[in-house]
């Protein structure tokens, strides 16, 4: 059995590789591209906005002028979008190695905020969106020849994926298919010299989180993250989790029974009364 699951990128690795990333406008994504360019990617910076990726890319710049860096935005949701994103790419760069899906939405959900309208907008970007992109981009890598240099696809979904969580209705879901999605294309890219990665961090701080009124354990920086993230790009591992003292404890709740596992996630969060949910489905209902 082999050692390692996913072909490692160690940091000599990144120079000249093309990574594209999906989500690269602030937090995680554009932390990460600040340090990938450090490194010698070329990069990919891909998001709704403009204006925000022409910021990230003159920093990237700044710090690597050797560094090729083509910013391309577009709507990841859009399919036809996403097909034109990839089809310039294949006529600028012929191609592209390490696609780092990072686009994501995030509120905080409990059944007294749940409407139909914001699940299917959090279950299309965090989980149907990266699916279909996936099938649209893989050709880029399956045409590239077959050398050494790593290649395939990283998903960044979260340690709310793991098991339900509190506050995480809509959320926890979608990024538990995520996490799905990634080990059932690792089965089916690992034959082909593709490699699949899951990124799962715990709490982070960026303008998602910054919106929630409880308190976030083992917060940490998008500095630190992208550091966690390339560290874990260097050990060949499938998951990189990270913080640690936040996820290896996560992964231990995950071990309990379901009933031990129910009751005591329920002490998080003060119980709810059918009074008050009535009420703040009514006051959507008029909002919508």
């Amino acid at each position: 059995m082999p050692q390692h699951l996913n072909q490692p990128i160690r940091a000599q690795d990144w120079a000249g590789l093309r990574v594209w990333i999906i989500g690269a406008s602030t937090g995680i994504g554009a932390a990460l591209a600040h340090a990938l360019a450090k490194l010698g990617a070329n990069l990919i910076l891909s998001a709704r906005g403009r204006k925000a990726l022409d910021e990230v890319a003159d920093h990237c710049r700044h710090v690597h002028e050797d560094n090729e860096i083509l910013v391309l935005p577009f709507d990841a949701c859009d399919g036809n979008e996403t097909q034109s994103a990839a089809a310039q790419i294949q006529e600028r760069w012929a191609g592209v190695d390490l696609v780092i899906y990072n686009a994501g939405t995030y509120e905080a959900t409990r059944i007294d905020s749940l409407t139909a309208k914001s699940s299917r907008h959090s279950l299309q970007v965090n989980l149907l969106a990266p699916i279909a992109a996936t099938a649209t981009i893989l050709p880029l890598l399956l045409q590239q020849p077959s050398d050494a240099r790593p290649r395939g696809f990283a998903f960044v979904a979260s340690v709310a994926g793991y098991r339900g969580l509190p506050r995480a209705l809509t959320y926890g879901p979608g990024k538990a298919g995520l996490i799905s999605f990634a080990e059932s294309l690792w089965i089916d890219l690992n034959g082909m010299g593709l490699n699949t990665w899951v990124i799962n961090p715990g709490f982070v701080r960026t303008r998602l989180t910054e919106q929630n009124n409880f308190e976030m354990p083992a917060l940490i920086t998008p500095e630190e993250a992208a550091s966690e993230i390339i560290s874990g790009f260097s050990r060949g591992s499938f998951e990189i989790h990270f913080p640690k003292r936040f996820t290896v404890f996560m992964k231990l709740l995950n071990i309990l029974p379901i009933s031990w596992y129910l009751r005591l996630v329920r002490r998080l969060v003060p119980p709810l009364s059918p009074a008050a949910i009535s009420a703040s489905h009514t006051h959507h209902k008029e909002q919508s």
